[in-house]
This record gives C-alpha cells, structure tokens and sequence, in this order.
C-alpha cells in the first residue's frame, strides 16, 4: 500500500468508526439540518418543540402528543444521562461500562430517528425534487416501486423503515431497522424515518398497521427530503 492510499485507507476508517451512531459526519450534517428545520436535542441538549400537533385524517394530538414526550423527550434524557456517565470517566472500570455504552448508542439514534420522522411529516403532499426523483427512479425503477419497497420494508420491521442515502456508493437504501442501533449501513445519511413500533399507530390505528404505513406515504416532506438530498450529495 502507498503513502497516499494509505493515508486514505485510515481516514476512511477513522470516518467509519465514528459512524458506529447514526450521528452525521460534516457533510451529513449540512443535509440533517434540513430535515430536522434546525439544531438537532443532539446539539442542544434539549428537545425540540413538536412540529405538527396533530395530522388531520392521519395521526391525532392524542396521539402525536404522548408519543413524542415518552419516546423522543425520553430518549433525549437518556443519551445525555448516559453520555454524561462516559465522559465522568467512572465508568471505565466498573461492569456498567459496557451497557452505559450501548445505552447511548441507542438512544442517541432513537433521538435522531423520532426527529426525522416527527419533522419530516407535512400537513399538505408534495412531491420530490427532479434530481431526487431521479435517483430513486434510477435505483428502484419508479416511485411506485420505491413506495412498494419501502412499505414492504415498514410491514417486516418490528421498528423503523428508512429511506438512507450511502455516502461512499451514492445508492439509495429502504432499510428494516428494528432497533435504534441496527440496521442503517455505516456512513449512510437516513432520509426517511417512518417509526413502526406499536406505540406510534397504536391510539388511532389499533393493530391495523397497514393501514398507518399507507396513510404515511402522502404525508412525507418531499420538499425537506430533497433539500437534504441534494446538501448531502453535494458536500
């Protein structure tokens, strides 16, 4: 191996370790910032405010609301509770260490992924930008298709179905995740985060999964989803 492909070899993967949470990299970030309309409880340590209260003829308050304080609110409190644990550096040589570690890993990608979904809904449908449409017409053979993987995706997974864009290959993704720390590639930048655990249909939808995965799809921000997009493979 050369000087210079070597040099390249260990910065790629110096990259992919810090992927090991769905956290961004530099350039992933330009695009995150997009969809989550501003700095991530990540940064700030402290939750967003609610986008949407309710979805008329999709998802209601009395749904919307408890989902967001439990889950989201939550998961924030328990990334920065752990994070806090890990830096104190107390943890190092005490059994606990191990947990605490995979506790943040996980709810820090939770944390993530419920602002996607929670601010990458719209009131109104739209449609995605030429250049994105493109891409996915290009990787599945049609938005039809696309949406037909996807929800497939969304009907197998225990979790979440995310739309991800790799950033070394440049493909498109639908990906099972079916928990906050499995399933996106490394380096990958999610797009789409469509949450399917129980608790997020559970109040308006009963056991009728299907039905909340098809009313999802007209309510996705193309306009957000295609700003980052195009941030992303930009950067």
């Amino acid at each position: 191996m050369n000087t210079l492909s070597r040099r390249h070899f260990l910065a790629l993967s110096s990259i992919a370790t810090a992927s090991a949470l769905i956290l961004p990299n530099h350039s992933q970030a330009k695009g995150l910032k997009e969809i989550l309309s501003g700095q991530s409880g990540l940064v700030t340590g402290l939750p967003k405010p609610l986008r949407h209260q309710s979805i008329p003829n999709f998802l209601s308050a009395e749904q919307l609301t408890p989902h967001f304080n439990a889950h989201y609110k939550g998961a924030l409190r328990g990334y920065l509770a752990a994070d806090e644990k890990i830096q104190s550096g107390s943890l190092i040589a005490n059994g606990a260490y191990g947990a605490t570690q995979r506790a943040r890993a996980h709810k820090s990608n939770s944390v993530l992924l419920h602002e996607l979904y929670f601010f990458g809904m719209t009131l109104t449908s739209n449609t995605p930008s030429l250049n994105l449409r493109t891409a996915i017409e290009k990787r599945f053979g049609s938005m039809e298709k696309w949406a037909n993987d996807f929800q497939a995706c969304a009907t197998s997974a225990s979790g979440w179905a995310v739309l991800a864009l790799h950033t070394l290959n440049g493909k498109l993704y639908n990906v099972v995740c079916d928990k906050h720390a499995d399933g996106l590639p490394w380096m990958s930048t999610p797009l789409i985060a469509l949450d399917v655990y129980e608790h997020a249909y559970y109040v308006d939808y009963k056991n009728n999964k299907a039905d909340y995965i098809k009313k999802f799809m007209p309510h996705i921000d193309w306009n957000i989803v295609s700003r980052t997009y195009q941030l992303t493979i930009n950067s």
